[in-house]
C-alpha cells in the first residue's frame, strides 16, 4: 500500500494524535506573539496557495484570508469559523477519502482487486488481500499540493500499475472537488455509502461493481488524520517501501511504567559446593548474583570454611518496566582459593523469581522476607540449598530516566501517590525555517534535501511529528497537550533528519541530529501564547564546528488550574519524600538512570513506527555524564560568572577602603555608623534592598523562553579535537595513538586542577593547625591572644568593637602600609599536612 506522487515515488504516511482542548479556532495571525517573533513572515514565506482549482477549497489554510467566493465555499460564510481543537497552529485543510470495501468484483480477475484513488498527479492504492475486498483505509491530500478539480476512485487489478492496460481497470467513480462536503470535529464522522462504479477502461464492458466510500474535506484536527496515508509525502525516496512509509508517520509514545526493584539478599543455608566436597581444606568464597534482563549485580564474597550457613545482607537495586517480561534470576556462585576449574567460578544453584510475586511498596514499612530453594546447576548434587531474600517493587520513588537538571516529571511510580495536576501545557509545532540540507538526493553531487521531523518529550508522553519530505521549510502545524504536575520542569524538543528516506545502500543508518530546544515551564507566563522561532544549533562531529541548521517555530501556552496551587508547589520537595527518607547513593542513581534509559529506548524502539534509540538517547541526554573538555570549560566559566558578583563587590569595597571615590567612602561611613548604632535596621535594610532590586529588574525581565546559548556552551570556540572526544563512544573506539594523546592532555588539565585543590586544602589545614600544637610557639601565641581577646570583648560593648573594627578597615590610605598585615604573615607561617605527603 502506498501513495504515488508525480514521479511514481512511494509515499509515506504522516499521522498526528488527536488533541481536544478547545473548540474555537484562531488564525495564526490572531495569536499574541512575543515582541521578537515575526510569525507573519514565517506564515507568508511558503504558505500562499496556488490559484486554479485550490480556489474551491475553504479559506484559512495558508491563504490570504480574503472574503471572496472562496470564503463562502460550500455555504460557509466569511464570518463563520470552523470549530477546531487546534487553536495554537495554523489551520490546514485536507481532502479525506475513506475506502471501506467493494462488492461485485468479478471472480475472473486474475489477481485480487484493489482500490486506487487519483487526485491530479497523486495516486493512492489500497493493499491487496487474497479473496478479501475490505480495506477501511483513509487517504489524505493536502490543499497545498492539490491542483486538480476532480477526484477519481478506481477498482482495478493489483497488477494494473505494471501493465498499464485498460482491461485491468474494472470501474471508477468521480467526484467534483467543489461539491465535497466539509466536516470538522466535533461533528460526527461522515457515514460511508455505496457508489456504483462506471466503466473505466473504455472497452465497452459494463462493470457491476460498487465501492463503499466516504469523501470529505477536513483539517488536521480530524480523527482520521492520525491513521491516514498522506500525499504530502509524495516524494519519498529509497528504503524498502513499508518501512519507509511507517517511518514518516507521526505518533504518540508513552514511556513504560518504571519501578525500582529492591532485592535484599540476606543469607543462604545448606549450600554445598563441589569445591568443598573435593577438597575441604581449600578456602572457598561464595557470593550471590542477581540478573534482571541485561543488568547483573553481585554481593560481596562470603568466606566459607566449615559451616554451610552464609550471610550477606546486601541490597541490590534494579530498574524494571511494566509489563514485567524478564524474571529475576538469583545465582549462588563459589570461588575456591587456590583456583578451581581453571579459576572459573562454580555455579552452586539458582532460583528464577518472576517479578509478579514481589510486593509493591508505597511507603517505608518493612516487607516480609521469603525463602527460595536453589535449583542445582551443572553438578550431580540433588539439593543446592536455599536462599533468604527480602524483595519489593518500590512505588514511592520517581525513576529517573533523564538528568535531574532537565527533568520533565517528578511523580512517583505509584499512581495513588500522584498529586492532582496544576495546569495544562499546550505546544503547537508550527514548522521550521531555513533548514540545512542533510543529504543529497542523487548520491554524490546531487541536490541537497532534508526530511525533517520533530520529537517532543514531557513527562511520560513522547510525540513525534510526521516527516515532511524534501523540504527545508517544513510546516507541521500539529498541536499536543500535556498535564502539568509541577511547573519547575523542562519540555524538550529535538529535530532529526529521517535516515530511511533518500539513502543509498550502505549510507548513514542513524537519524542525524539537527538541534534541540529546551523550555523550562516556570519561565513561561501563565495563560499567554509564546510564539517564537528557536534557533537549532548542533556541533558537527567531524569538523567540530558549530552549525546553525535552522529555526524551529513553536507556539507554547501554559494554563494553570489554580494560581494558589502553583504557588504552594514551590514550598514542596521536588522529588517524592522517599528520595529523602531512604535516599540512594550518587553512584547508584547514575547506574539506575542508565538502566532506565536503556529500558525506555528498548520499549520505544519496539513501537510501530519505532522511535529510534539514537533519538531517545539524544532527548534523554545519555552522554551527559561522560567527560567533555568543552563542558568542563563551560562549568568553569559558569562558576566564574557566579562569583563575579562577589568579586565586583570586593573590588568596590577595596576602592572604598582606599578612598578612590571620597564621596562614596563618606556615604559608606555614614551608613556603617548608622547601622552600628541601630543594629535593628540591618535586616530590614537588606531585605528592602533585595525587594527594590527585584522591582527594578521587572522592566528588564525576559519576555520569551531562553534559547540555546552558543557562547555559554563554548560551542563557537570548541576545537575539533574536543568535539571528537565528546562524541566518542564509551569505551572508546579511537586508535591507540589518539587515546594516548587525549590521555596526556587530560593529565595536564588534571594537574592544574590538582594544584588548585591542594592549595585550598593547605589553607584549610593551616586554620586547623592554629590550635593543633603542630607549631608549639604559634599555637601558644594564638591561644594567649584568644584569651586576651575574650577578656577585652567581655568588658567592651559589642557596638564599640564593631565600630572600631569597621573604621579601622575603612581607614585612609595615609594610614595604610604596602606590606602584608601581621595577621596574614602569622597565618602563612602555619604548617599544613602537605609537609608529610610523598
Amino acid at each position: 500500500m502506498g501513495i504515488l506522487g508525480p514521479e511514481n515515488h512511494v509515499v509515506a504516511a504522516a499521522t498526528s494524535p488527536k488533541v481536544a482542548i478547545k473548540t474555537t479556532m484562531l488564525n495564526f495571525d490572531e495569536r499574541t506573539p512575543a515582541p521578537a517573533v515575526r510569525a507573519e513572515e514565517y506564515k507568508a514565506k511558503d504558505a500562499m496557495p496556488q490559484q486554479q482549482a485550490r480556489a474551491q477549497w475553504p479559506a484559512g489554510s495558508g491563504g490570504s484570508g480574503s472574503t471572496s467566493a472562496r470564503g463562502e465555499w460550500m455555504g460557509i460564510g466569511s464570518g463563520e469559523k470552523l470549530a477546531s481543537a487546534y487553536d495554537l497552529v495554523e489551520r490546514m485543510h485536507y481532502l479525506y477519502v475513506r475506502v471501506v470495501k467493494a462488492r461485485g468484483v468479478p471472480v475472473a480477475v486474475g489477481s485480487p482487486g484493489v482500490v486506487e484513488v487519483r487526485l491530479g498527479n497523486y495516486r493512492a492504492t489500497t493493499p491487496h488481500r487474497e479473496g478479501i475486498h475490505e480495506w477501511n483505509q483513509v487517504f489524505a491530500f493536502s490543499r497545498e499540493r492539490v491542483q486538480a478539480s476532480v477526484l477519481e476512485v478506481f477498482v482495478r487489478d493489483k497488477d494494473a500499475a505494471l501493465a498499464s492496460a485498460p482491461d485491468y481497470y474494472i470501474g471508477k467513480v468521480a467526484f467534483d472537488v467543489a461539491e465535497i462536503p466539509v466536516r470538522v470535529p466535533p461533528d460526527s464522522p461522515l457515514a460511508p455509502q455505496w457508489y456504483r462504479l462506471g466503466n473505466a477502461g473504455g472497452n465497452g464492458k459494463m462493470a457491476h461493481v460498487e465501492a463503499m466510500l466516504a469523501v470529505w474535506v477536513g483539517t488536521q484536527a480530524d480523527e482520521a488524520f492520525a491513521d491516514a496515508w498522506h500525499a504530502d509525502a509524495a516524494s519519498v525516496r529509497g528504503g524498502d517501501g513499508m518501512a519507509v512509509q511507517q517511518s514518516t508517520r507521526s505518533k504518540v509514545y508513552v514511556t513504560p511504567k518504571l519501578w525500582y526493584l529492591r532485592i535484599n539478599v540476606l543469607e543462604a543455608q545448606d549450600v554445598v559446593t563441589t569445591a568443598r566436597v573435593g577438597a575441604g581444606s581449600r578456602h572457598v568464597e561464595v557470593f550471590a548474583k542477581v540478573q534482571v534482563g541485561g543488568m547483573t549485580l553481585r554481593t560481596k564474597p562470603c568466606s566459607v570454611r566449615s559451616a554451610t550457613s552464609l550471610s550477606w545482607n546486601e541490597e541490590l537495586v534494579f530498574v524494571v518496566a511494566e509489563p514485567f517480561e524478564d524474571p529475576a534470576v538469583l545465582i549462588v556462585e563459589a570461588r575456591a582459593h587456590p583456583g578451581n576449574n581453571n579459576n572459573k567460578d562454580e555455579i552452586v544453584g539458582r532460583a528464577v523469581l518472576p517479578l509478579t510475586i514481589f510486593e509493591k511498596r508505597l511507603d517505608r514499612r518493612t516487607v516480609h522476607s521469603q525463602w527460595f530453594s536453589l535449583e542445582p546447576f551443572g553438578h550431580p548434587l540433588t539439593f543446592a540449598g536455599r536462599v533468604h531474600i527480602r524483595a519489593c517493587l518500590e512505588g514511592a520513588y520517581h525513576v529517573m530516566d533523564e538528568p535531574a537538571m532537565y527533568a520533565s516529571d517528578t511523580r512517583p511510580t505509584a499512581r495513588q501517590l500522584w498529586r492532582p495536576p496544576v495546569g495544562v501545557l499546550e505546544v503547537g509545532v508550527l514548522g521550521a525555517q531555513g533548514l540545512t540540507p542533510m543529504k543529497t538526493t542523487d548520491g554524490h553531487g546531487g541536490r541537497g534535501s532534508t526530511d525533517a521531523y520533530c520529537v517532543a518529550k514531557y513527562g511520560h508522553k513522547w510525540v513525534r511529528t510526521r516527516t515532511v519530505v524534501d523540504s527545508c521549510s517544513p510546516r507541521w502545524n500539529e498541536q499536543y497537550t500535556w498535564e502539568v504536575y509541577d511547573p519547575c520542569t523542562v519540555l524538550t524538543l529535538a529535530m532529526f533528519d529521517n535516515c530511511h528516506l533518500g539513502n543509498a545502500p550502505g549510507a548513514v543508518t542513524r537519524d542525524q541530529r539537527m538541534g534541540k530546544v529546551r523550555i523550562r515551564l516556570s519561565t513561561l507566563e501563565m495563560d499567554k501564547v509564546h510564539a517564537n522561532a528557536h534557533p537549532l544549533l548542533v556541533l558537527h562531529p567531524s569538523s567540530g564546528a558549530l552549525r546553525k541548521t535552522g529555526d524551529l517555530c513553536l507556539a507554547v501556552r501554559l494554563t494553570s488550574v489554580s494560581l494558589a496551587s502553583v504557588a504552594c508547589l514551590y514550598a514542596q520537595p521536588l522529588l517524592p519524600k522517599m528520595h529523602y527518607l531512604q535516599p540512594f547513593t550518587i553512584p547508584q542513581l547514575d547506574a539506575l538512570r542508565r538502566q532506565a534509559m536503556g529500558l525506555v529506548a528498548a520499549r520505544l524502539g519496539r513501537a510501530e513506527p519505532p522511535l529510534r534509540r539514537e533519538v531517545v538517547e539524544h532527548v534523554l541526554e545519555a552522554g551527559s555524564h561522560a567527560w567533555s573538555m568543552r563542558r568542563s570549560k563551560v562549568n568553569f566559566f559558569r562558576v566564574t560568572a557566579l562569583l563575579s558578583g562577589a568579586a565586583s563587590t570586593a573590588r568596590w569595597l577595596l576602592d572604598v577602603c582606599h578612598w578612590r571615590r571620597p564621596a562614596t567612602t563618606v556615604l559608606v561611613h555614614v551608613l556603617f555608623v548608622t547601622l552600628t548604632c541601630f543594629p535593628e535596621l540591618v535586616l530590614p535594610t537588606a531585605f528592602a534592598y533585595m525587594g527594590l532590586a527585584g522591582l527594578w529588574n521587572y522592566r528588564r525581565r525576559p519576555r520569551r523562553p531562553a534559547n540555546m546559548d552558543a557562547r555559554l556552551s563554548c560551542a563557537d570556540t570548541a576545537q575539533p579535537e574536543d568535539v571528537d572526544e565528546e562524541m566518542d563512544t564509551f569505551p572508546t573506539s579511537k586508535p591507540n595513538g589518539v587515546v594516548r594523546l587525549r590521555y596526556d592532555r587530560l593529565r595536564s588539565v588534571a594537574g592544574r586542577i590538582q594544584t588548585v585543590v591542594g592549595d585550598v586544602a593547605t589553607q584549610g589545614e593551616r586554620v586547623r593547625s592554629l590550635l593543633a600544637w603542630r607549631d608549639p610557639r604559634a599555637t601558644a601565641m594564638f591561644t594567649a591572644l584568644c584569651l586576651v581577646a575574650a577578656v577585652a570583648l567581655y568588658v567592651t560593648s559589642f557596638r564599640v568593637v564593631v565600630l572600631v573594627a569597621g573604621l579601622y578597615v575603612l581607614r585612609h590610605p595615609r594610614f595604610r602600609s604596602q606590606m602584608p598585615s601581621a595577621a596574614a604573615n602569622f597565618f602563612k607561617r602555619m604548617p599544613s599536612r602537605a609537609d608529610t605527603m610523598l
